[in-house]
C-alpha cells in the first residue's frame, strides 16, 4: 500500500485458502460439493450466519477471495475491521488470507465499530469488510461489505456476484476467468483508525460550548465500549458507563436497544443518577437509541426529525430521507422546515443509494440508523448522538420537553412474529386491507393507510425468519386497537 508508518508483511495462507487460481487449497475431494450454501447466509445487503456451521474460516476465506476479485479493477487493497465476538479475529484473518491470495493488499484496522469501518473505507478510499453480526446472538457472526468511499454493496449491486464466485470456490469449481491465473500475493499492514475516527466526528459537531451534561451510556458489551471513550474525551460530558467491557457473549443483555427489555438497566441508571440523557448502542455501535431524563425512550423518528431540522438549518431546502416505517411526523416536520422529504425502503444499502441519487444531506430509519452525507453517506449512531447532545446542551430545557414537538403520534414500535407462511400471510393482510378501504403500498412489504391517520407496515426481515409489524395512529387508543387487530391476524 505504501502508507507511511504502516508495518507490512506477507500473510500466511492457511489450509483451505484459495490458491492463485481461485480453488480451495485443501478440503474438497474431486467432484465433491461444499455442504455450505451461501444463499442461506448472504442477505439483501450483508452476510450473517451461525459460526462453525454456516460461517467458517473457509467460507470467510472464499468470500475474501471473491470480494477481492470483484474490486480488483478499482482498488489495490481492502480495509478490514472486526467486533468483539470471539470468532471475529479468526474470520477476519481468513478473509484477509482470501484477499491477499487474490493479489490485493489488506489494511487491518482491527477492533472497531461498523461506522469506524465506514470511516476507514471513506477516508482511505478503499473497499471494506466489517466482521460483525450486530445485535444477533453470540452464536452468529457476519460480514458487512462496502466499496471504496463506504459505498454500499447489495445483492443487486455486486453481492450476488461475490456470493456466486465464493460458492464456486467452496464447491471446487472456480469460474473459468480465474482458473490458472498466477498472482503475486498481497501484503497485510496494520492501521489503527480510532483516534482519526473520533477527531473526524468531533469536527462535524462542536460540543465545546454546550452546558455540561450528565450522560449514561449502555454499550451492551459491544463496540461502543471502545468508541465512546475516544469520541467523548475532552467534551463537557460526565459519562456513567454501563457494560463497557468488550464481551461478545453479551453477559448482561442482548445488544439490541430496540427491544425494551434491553433498555431496563439504562432507564434505571438514568433515573438513579439524575442524568440528562441515556444512550444505548447495539453490538457494532452503528445504531444509537436515546432515553430522556425521566427514563422514557425517545422514538427514533423523533430523533430523525430533530437531526433533520439541524441539518436543514445548515443546508436550507435540502433533501432528507426517511424510511417507510418512520412516523408520518418526520415528513411533516421536514416540509415545515423547508426541506424536501423523500420516503425510502428499509435497509442501509437502499438508503445510501438514495442519498447518492437525491443528494440528501441526512436520512433516518425507525430502527435508529442515521445516515449523514458528511459521513460518506454512511450510518453512524455516534454522530447522531453528538447531534442530540449538542441540541440538548445548547438550550436549557430537559430532553423530554425538547423532543415533545417532534413526537406527534403514537406508534407501536417494531413487533416481530415468527410466521410459517409469510407470503400467504401477506396475501391475507392485503385482502383485509382491501375490505377495509385501505390504501395499499408495496414499496417494502405492505404499507396500509387507513382512515383517521392510522397506518401500518408489515415486511419480512432480511436477516431473520420474521414478519415485522409497525403501527401508528393519532393517539394511543387508536394505535393499540389497530395493532391488536393486525397482530391477531398475523398470529392466527
Amino acid at each position: 500500500m505504501g502508507e507511511s508508518g504502516m508495518a507490512t508483511g506477507a500473510i500466511t495462507r492457511g489450509a483451505g485458502a484459495p490458491t492463485g487460481d481461485g480453488r480451495a487449497g485443501e478440503g474438497l475431494a474431486a467432484g465433491e460439493v461444499s455442504p455450505v450454501r451461501l444463499g442461506d447466509i448472504v442477505k439483501a445487503y450483508d452476510i450473517r450466519g451461525v459460526v462453525g456451521e454456516q460461517l467458517t474460516a473457509d467460507v470467510a476465506r472464499a468470500i475474501g477471495f471473491a470480494f477481492a476479485g470483484f474490486v480488483s479493477d478499482r482498488s489495490p487493497a481492502v480495509v478490514i475491521a472486526y467486533d468483539m465476538r470471539e470468532s471475529s479475529p479468526e474470520l477476519a484473518g481468513a478473509f484477509a488470507e482470501g484477499v491477499t491470495s487474490a493479489g490485493l493488499d489488506v489494511v487491518m484496522a482491527g477492533l472497531g465499530s461498523t461506522d469506524l469501518l465506514y470511516f476507514a473505507a471513506g477516508s482511505l478510499r478503499l473497499p471494506g469488510a466489517m466482521f460483525t453480526a450486530s445485535h444477533n446472538p453470540a452464536s452468529y457472526n457476519g460480514i458487512k461489505l462496502c466499496l471504496a468511499g463506504a459505498v454500499p454493496i447489495s445483492l443487486d449491486t455486486g453481492l450476488a456476484q461475490v456470493r456466486d464466485h465464493a460458492q464456486a470456490i467452496l464447491d471446487g469449481r472456480p469460474p473459468a476467468d480465474t482458473a490458472g491465473t498466477a498472482r503475486t500475493p498481497g501484503t497485510v499492514s496494520e492501521r489503527v483508525m480510532l483516534a482519526d475516527y473520533a477527531r473526524y466526528l468531533n469536527s462535524l459537531v462542536d460540543l465545546r460550548g454546550i452546558r455540561p451534561l450528565r450522560v449514561v451510556v449502555d454499550a451492551g458489551n459491544g463496540m461502543a465500549g471502545l468508541t465512546v471513550p475516544a469520541v467523548f474525551a475532552g467534551l463537557p460530558l460526565r459519562t456513567d458507563e454501563l457494560y463497557f467491557e468488550l464481551d461478545g457473549t453479551f453477559p448482561n443483555h442482548e445488544a439490541n436497544p430496540l427491544d425494551p427489555a434491553n433498555l431496563v438497566d439504562l432507564q434505571a441508571e438514568v433515573i438513579r443518577t439524575g442524568a440528562d440523557i441515556g444512550l444505548a448502542f447495539d453490538g457494532d455501535a452503528d445504531r444509537c437509541f436515546v432515553v430522556d431524563e425521566r427514563g422514557e425512550p425517545v422514538s427514533p423518528s423523533a430523533i430523525t426529525a430533530l437531526v433533520a431540522t439541524r441539518e436543514l438549518r445548515r443546508h436550507p431546502g435540502a433533501t432528507i430521507l426517511y424510511n417507510l416505517i418512520s412516523s408520518r411526523a418526520v415528513p411533516e416536520i421536514v416540509t415545515e422546515s423547508g426541506g424536501v422529504a423523500v420516503r425510502t425502503r428499509v435497509g442501509h444499502s437502499f438508503i445510501k443509494a438514495e442519498m447518492a441519487s437525491t443528494g440528501a444531506v441526512f436520512g433516518g430509519e425507525h430502527s435508529a440508523h442515521y445516515y449523514f452525507a458528511d459521513f460518506f453517506r454512511a450510518d453512524t449512531g455516534m454522530l447522531a448522538a453528538l447531534h442530540v447532545l449538542s441540541a440538548l446542551g445548547g438550550q436549557p430545557v430537559p430532553l423530554s420537553e425538547l423532543v415533545a414537538s417532534y413526537s406527534r403520534y403514537s406508534d407501536s414500535g417494531e413487533i416481530n412474529s415468527t410466521v410459517a407462511d409469510i407470503t400467504g400471510k401477506l396475501t391475507q393482510i392485503r385482502g383485509w386491507a382491501a375490505a377495509h378501504g385501505g390504501e395499499i403500498d408495496e414499496l417494502d412489504g405492505l404499507t396500509i393507510s387507513l382512515s383517521g391517520g392510522r397506518w401500518f407496515n408489515m415486511r419480512p426481515s432480511n436477516t431473520e425468519p420474521l414478519l415485522r409489524l409497525n403501527v401508528e395512529g393519532p393517539d394511543v387508543d387508536a394505535m393499540a386497537a389497530l395493532r391488536d387487530e393486525i397482530l391477531g391476524l398475523i398470529r392466527a
